[in-house]
């Protein structure tokens, strides 16, 4: 498979540009795209009508802003994209799903394999247990600004698809009693943790904690570049995680 990687300057881009450059499965990363300019190790280029090369797939890893710009092109080009950038306006979100009717695209709001498989155990776990309480804690380093973490907002939705009714609750201070349909959550802030995820459910006689815990960035990358093999041959459609799972 041969990648356009569109925000390879940034932190995330530098990531899977060094784990393609390793070698990964069966891809070559064979240009990039820049506001900026960035250096690399394959043609890169300030906009996406500057590129030459033919590929097989876009992997986005640059700010949301540009959405547009990299659907229309995707669009232009028949090509599949994966989305890995975070943070759409709900016009930017219209603009994805209007793409899909055109285009295969992959969108997660984490592009970790392992919080994939988290999210349906979860929905597994919440079924089983339809009357547990629920509780989402999520832990990121210091300098995150968003809380709760889109990650966590993944995994309550998950939950929600399959219990109907819960209430979400984000903290909790001072004198209130817990409603039955309540789903807590929950941000921690300290030193430079990647990222964690639990999710605790629990009865009045059990407790089941789930828990992902991010160790590289690398996890990342390749979650994105797996994404990018699947979607490869898909017809136009709007791709999640939780299909590349199941």
């Amino acid at each position: 498979m041969k990648i356009l990687l569109h925000g390879i300057g940034g932190r995330m881009g530098k990531e899977v540009t060094r784990r393609l450059m390793d070698g990964y499965k069966d891809t070559v990363l064979v240009a990039g795209v820049d506001g900026f300019g960035a250096e690399a190790p394959v043609p890169c280029y300030k906009r996406f009508a500057e590129v030459t090369e033919d590929v097989d797939c876009v992997i986005d890893f640059s700010h949301h802003s540009l959405t547009e710009e990299l659907l229309s092109f995707c669009k232009e080009k028949k090509l599949p994209v994966v989305i890995a950038t975070t943070g759409q306006t709900a016009e930017e979100q219209a603009l994805i799903a209007e793409a899909a009717k055109e285009i295969p695209v992959f969108f997660s709001k984490n592009m970790s394999v392992g919080i994939a498989l988290l999210c349906e155990l979860a929905k597994t776990t919440a079924l089983t247990f339809p009357d547990a309480d629920i509780e989402i804690v999520e832990t990121h380093h210091n300098r995150k600004l968003d809380a709760p973490s889109g990650t966590a907002l993944m995994l309550a939705e998950a939950i929600e698809s399959v219990r109907k009714g819960l209430h979400r609750v984000l903290g909790r201070s001072g004198m209130q009693k817990r409603e039955k349909n309540d789903i807590g959550i929950h941000a921690i802030r300290m030193g430079n943790v990647i990222g964690r995820h639990e999710v605790i459910i629990g009865t009045d006689s059990q407790t089941i904690t789930l828990t992902h815990e991010a160790h590289d960035r690398a996890l990342f990358a390749e979650g994105a570049v797996t994404a990018g093999l699947f979607l490869v041959g898909k017809p136009a459609g709007y791709y999640t995680m939780q299909d590349m799972v199941k």
